[in-house]
This record gives structure tokens, sequence and C-alpha cells, in this order.
């Protein structure tokens, strides 16, 4: 991975995620569909879409003619301040959204398969380059996807979400792949559909990823009636941008509302969503993060914690942030009191990690109290020297703290440690805190650290500084196929090639005729090579060799009805007609 100041912020937990782009792999057939895909959504696109996608293509490196260089790509997009990595399929959500916060656009490096030409329910590189990458020229909404990463990465999730992102890498996998046996993609989406259909609590991530899906991916704006497009879904797929607008797909105003509204990946979608403009997206989304546990904190964000049964992170008022997995906490009138990680644990602040407060030294847990001390209307957060010395609370000396909750606090106080004028963390030998008939903490377990803050003003999932916590986020075990092409097959191809370099070049009719011949024969059901033929032979071929090319096509428009809107467009596309046409179908 050729590095930029951009991917030079990237937390080295991602990094395992970062593949290198398999360029060499894809084939001459690969750059003609990339080609064909692009030149139909340009000609389309420049009508129906936001204005900043046609823009945004330029600015951001994708070429029209051929698959984009990762490499290419960075040097452009570096400009506007973002980056972009390869990446094997659908990766984790929270990966995702965290590669969004850090500015770089994730691509899946693969591209579809001629027969999901229109539309693929599988991340590829035509989605991710030249959906996703356009818009992000657009400053107003490069600036929500950023927050949206920043929010969404720190959402929790449940075990079953990852069961569902499981099978639905699963799936996209075997879509991919054209000669996958239509018995394993039948199991696959069954298993898929069990999952979903037993979904009975929406958890923070799936909610989140549904605002995710019908904006970035799938979402319209501008006036309710005659909307844009700008959602990545859309803007990749030359089927679904037409349909997309058509009378039949329901458009409905993007409020918060959108979260309730869950999704199909392997199909059109039967409704969409308008947002006026790039302002109101970000204001939906703020209005979706002050519900969560990121923004709540207090017992709804110990609750999303405990429930998520992995690695939290809860951070007190003073700014002290705790990460571990949460074994239990305590309330008393419907406030948290106390909580205690069941885990190794780590300290930090403002998400750097304190000095000798790391997973090695907490390595059996962490727990302590929560709130204000009784009688006192200071918080202890804020309590400067003076203040510690008036009530008896100094270093050296045995100390007692009652809270308000009732919990008791006794020991030997060693250290106070402060933060921008905080009190966030004290730490006590020979301590004992207990509560009612309770033992929280006793002398024989060793020295007590305890956290310092009033409230827990926040709660997410993932550690604080994620790198100094050992996070890692492993590549996934099942791996994107690899295609195996049979000879026939790179046959195909290399002609494919042929006609590649006779474009880029200068060229007759003949060279071209005897590639037609040669597909006419060994590939008769061949159309896109017939397409890019007729292309070109329109500008330099005879009226007999269009003829012939134009009569092979309309054959197989009539024969086979999966290629008649294909055909069509591509008839419009050389005549320079502007039109599109799709037939429903589902993928």
């Amino acid at each position: 991975m050729e590095m930029n100041e951009v991917l030079e912020k990237l937390p080295k937990h991602l990094l395992n995620l970062v593949i290198d782009q398999p360029y060499n792999d894809y084939t001459p057939q690969d750059h003609a569909l990339w080609r064909y895909v692009m030149k139909q959504n340009v000609r389309y696109l420049s009508k129906v879409a936001h204005h900043s996608y046609t823009e945004g293509l330029e600015k951001t490196g994708v070429s029209i003619n051929e698959i984009p260089h990762m490499y290419g790509m960075n040097r452009i997009l570096k400009e506007i301040g973002w980056a972009a990595v390869a990446v094997d399929g659908f990766i984790p959500p929270s990966a995702f959204m965290e590669f969004q916060a850090y500015n770089v656009l994730v691509i899946a490096a693969d591209i579809r398969p001629m027969d999901q030409i229109e539309y693929t329910p599988a991340p590829d590189i035509i989605h991710e380059a030249a959906g996703h990458a356009p818009i992000i020229a657009d400053p107003q909404y490069a600036e929500y996807l950023q927050l949206f990463g920043k929010i969404g990465a720190r959402a929790f999730s449940s075990a079953k979400d990852y069961e569902i992102y499981s099978a639905i890498r699963h799936l996209s996998i075997l879509k991919a792949d054209p000669y996958t046996n239509k018995k394993d993609i039948s199991k696959a989406e069954k298993k898929l559909a069990e999952l979903q259909g037993g979904l009975i609590t929406m958890s923070e991530m799936s909610l989140i990823r549904n605002l995710h899906w019908w904006t970035v991916e799938y979402g319209l704006i501008g006036d309710l009636r005659k909307p844009k497009i700008y959602g990545a879904g859309l803007l990749s797929s030359i089927g679904e941008s037409f349909s997309s607008l058509q009378a039949d797909v329901v458009k409905i105003p993007y409020t918060i509302d959108a979260v309730n509204y869950n999704f199909d990946i392997t199909t059109r979608q039967p409704q969409l969503f308008v947002t006026p403009d790039f302002e109101n997206l970000t204001a939906v989304l703020n209005e979706f993060a002050d519900r969560m546990a990121l923004r709540k904190g207090g017992i709804y964000g110990l609750q999303k914690a405990l429930e998520s049964k992995t690695t939290a992170t809860v951070v007190y008022s003073s700014g002290l942030q705790v990460s571990g997995t949460l074994a239990e906490y305590l309330a008393d009138n419907g406030e948290p009191i106390w909580f205690r990680m069941g885990s190794a644990s780590a300290l930090s602040y403002y998400d750097e990690q304190l000095e000798g407060h790391g997973k090695k030294y907490h390595k059996d847990g962490f727990s302590s109290p929560i709130g204000g001390l009784k009688n006192l209307y200071t918080p202890l957060e804020m309590f400067k020297d003076n203040d510690l010395r008036r009530n008896g609370i100094e270093e050296g000396r045995d100390v007692e703290l009652v809270f308000e909750s009732g919990i008791l606090l006794k020991g030997r106080l060693e250290q106070v440690v402060r933060r921008k004028g905080k009190i966030i963390l004290m730490t006590f030998n020979n301590c004992t805190v207990t509560y009612q008939d309770k033992t929280l903490f006793e002398p024989s377990w060793g020295t007590y650290d305890m956290a310092v803050g009033n409230q827990i003003v926040s709660a997410f999932q993932g550690p604080a500084d994620a790198d100094a916590f050992g996070l890692t986020f492993e590549a996934p075990a099942e791996k994107t196929h690899k295609i195996n092409h049979t000879e026939e097959a790179k046959k195909l191809h290399d002609l494919y090639k042929e006609v590649r370099e006779l474009r880029q070049g200068n060229y007759t009719e003949a060279p071209l005729l005897k590639i037609y011949e040669q597909v006419n024969k060994a590939y008769p059901n061949e159309w896109l090579i017939m397409m890019e033929l007729l292309e070109l032979a329109s500008k330099f071929g005879t009226d007999k060799f269009r003829d012939d090319l134009r009569k092979h096509l309309e054959k197989l428009r009539k024969t086979r009805p999966a290629l008649k809107t294909l055909i069509t467009n591509g008839f419009d596309m050389i005549d320079d007609v502007v039109n599109v046409r799709i037939e429903p179908s589902v993928a």
C-alpha cells in the first residue's frame, strides 16, 4: 500500500483488513464491463444525479475507460483530504465506519460478474470507486460521512449482528462467483433469511446501518417529486438508478423514522428517502446520536455495554475513560453508583491511554464508584488542593470517603491524578470499599485505583485507545473467490484485449472483422465484445460490417430476454441517444 498523509493516520488495528489491489487480476473483459457501466452512468446520471457526482468523477480520479488504480486515485483524493484502500469484500460494519471516520474510502477490490452488470448484492469496485468516491468531493457531504463514521464506529453491536454480517458476506461471495452452484446460493439465502427473521431487538449498529443504507447507499436529494440521486448504491447501478426515480418506488421525506426501515441487499428497494439537502443528513444523524449510549451515558449506557458482552468504554464526567468488558453495575434511584469490568481493562483520557494503566496493570479488571460525596455540593472531580485539604483528603494520609449513594471507601491516599484541572483518578493502598452489606474491594486485592466523576456521560463499543489496548480486526477467514477462468474464457479475454488495444491506437476495419468472425464462431452469445466492436465500427467501419454487427446483437436481444435492456442501452449509447431502459427484475 502506497501511504500518504491521510493513510498514515489510520490506527494499526485497521491495517489487517487492507489488501493490495489485485490490479493484474482484472481481465480485459472486466475493463470492458467497467467501461460499459461507466459510460452508461455518465450519460444518464449527468441528468439525474446530484451535481457533485459528475464534478467529483474528475476530482477523485475515477477513469471512465478502465478500472482505476488505487495509487492513482489516492494521489488525487489526498487533495480533498481523503484516501482509499482496497479490502476483500464486506468488512465488519464497525471497521467500515472507523475507516470512514479517518476519511478513508473502503473499496472492495473485486468487480461484479457479467450476469450482475446492472446490479450486484456484493460490494465491488464499481460500487465503491464509481459510487462513493465522486460524491465525497462535495465538502458538506464529506463532513457528513466523516461524522457518520465517528458516531457509527462507536455504536453497540450484538452477537446477532456479527452472525448476520457473516451470513451476508458469505452470500455475497457466492453470488460474486459466476461458477457457484445454485444450491449453495439457495442454502446461504435461507440461512440469512432465518437470521434476519429472528432478530427482535435492534442494536444501535443495526439501526445506524439503516440510516447509512437510506442515505450513503440509497439516498435521494432535493424535491420530493423530482429528486436527484446521491447514494452510491444507485450511482453504481445503471438499472436501479433508473428504476429508483420511477413512480412505483415510494419516495419518503428523510427523517429519523428511517431507522425503522430495514433493507434487503439482494433486491431493489421498494421505497427510498429524500433529504432536502446534505445539512438535513447531519441533523438527523445528530438526532439519532442523541439517543445512543455514546451521548446518553447513565444507566442506559451501562446497560448497552453490559448487553454487548464485548469490549466497551464508559466515560466519566471528569473525562476518564474505562475500557473493558462490563460484568455488572449497581444503581440507586435510577442512577448508576458503581460498576465493574470483568476483564483486563485500561484507563484513558481523550482516547489516549494513561501511562501505567493498561491491560497488563489492570489484568483482573477494574471497578469504581460513580457520583458525588455526601453533603458536598462541589463534585470531587472539581476539587482544588485546598478543597481536598479542607475535607481531610491528602496524599499520604488515611481518608474516608462517603458517597451520596452510601458507598464507603476507607484507605490511604497515595496519588491524585489531574487532567485539565480536573481530578480523574485517585490511588489508594490498604483500601476497603463497601456498599450496604456488600464488599466491593478489600486490601488483600492490592492497590485500588478509583475513577473520579459525578456521572457516566458516555458509553460506546470498543476501547478508547484501540492501539494501546491491542484491538485487532482479524481479516475474515472466508475470502472472496479468486475466479479460476476456463481456457475458453481466457481465450475470450484475449479477444477483449485485442479490442482494447485497437481502441487505444490506430485501426482499420480488417482487424475488427477478424475479431468479429472469431467471436461469432466461438462465442456467439457474447454481447459486450460485439457492442465494443460496433462502437469502433461506427467510426471507421463499412455499412455492411455495422449492419452485420447490429443484426447479430438484434438477434441476441430477441432470443435472450436478459440482454434486452443492456443491448438497447448500448445501441442508444453508440447512437448518442440519452435514454435508459430497464426491465423489472431482481438480482
